[in-house]
């Protein structure tokens, strides 16, 4: 298992159009992935658990992965938070 505290960049947070845009990035390892914040543990392929975060820029979360790719997991949800995807 991969862990990393990631601190959201993204100018609006996560809202709808970039949790959806998440999901897809997180969608397209094979690892399981999950975001920790605010003491909850979402499925990042989950689009509802994603929406409940509420994440907002300048937050802080946990990301952990599980599985064959899952660095590479790790490495491509922090590019997509820092918005350098």
């Amino acid at each position: 298992m991969t862990k990393k505290r990631i601190q959201i960049k993204l100018e609006n947070g996560l809202e709808a159009r970039p949790v959806a845009l998440l999901v897809q990035e997180a969608s397209k390892y094979e690892s399981e992935i999950y975001l920790e914040a605010a003491d909850k543990r979402i499925n990042a392929k989950s689009l509802i658990g994603m929406m409940s975060l509420g994440l907002v820029s300048g937050e802080e979360l946990v990301v952990s992965a599980d599985g064959a790719d899952e660095q590479t997991a790790v490495a491509g949800i922090e590019k997509f938070l820092s918005g350098e995807a």
